[in-house]
């Protein structure tokens, strides 16, 4: 897991601690995933080694997977909660007019046009959240069952070139 992110700092937030966690999740609303959190503990956030996602359904970008830029932590200037400063993630949902299932957890290369969020539409905030992918059609389509099986799914982009 320590292999997951580039030794780059882009996109790495304050060091993670439980008020950090307890904060993010009061102001979101919702419990974050076990997965997602351990990561985080490793590095607050940052940008991935392994950065696309292989998809069954065209994107805007592409016909057979998208791209994520980083992966955000809690805090900070990329962090879930104060991104931008002073709001959350669920700023980006209004902004963006990205659907009400979750939190923005990647940033892309189309700086706001997709986006990769946590769902929690079936599982309600307590639950186990899906990862879904939001086109511009502002339709969220489930790429991973799981936070944990998103990393799983991520891979080189040199595969698609």
């Amino acid at each position: 897991m320590t292999e997951l992110f580039e030794d780059d700092d882009s996109y790495t937030g304050p060091p993670l601690d439980e008020g950090l966690v307890r904060r993010a999740e009061e102001e979101l609303g919702l419990r974050l995933p076990l997965s997602y959190v351990e990561v985080l503990r490793l590095r607050n956030g940052g940008v991935p080694r392994r950065r696309c996602c292989p998809t069954e359904f065209s994107t805007t970008w592409a016909p057979d997977h998208f791209e994520i830029s980083a992966i955000l932590g809690i805090g900070g200037p990329w962090g879930i909660i104060d991104h931008p400063p002073g709001a959350s993630t669920s700023y980006s949902v209004t902004e963006w007019e990205y659907p009400e299932i979750g939190f923005v957890v990647c940033d892309t290369p189309s700086a706001g046009h997709d986006t990769v969020m946590l769902d929690y539409s079936a599982c309600g905030p307590d639950g186990e959240p899906a990862v879904a992918y939001v086109d511009e059609d502002r339709v969220p389509r489930r790429v991973a069952d799981s936070f944990a099986a998103f990393l799983t799914r991520l891979t080189d982009c040199r595969r698609f070139d």
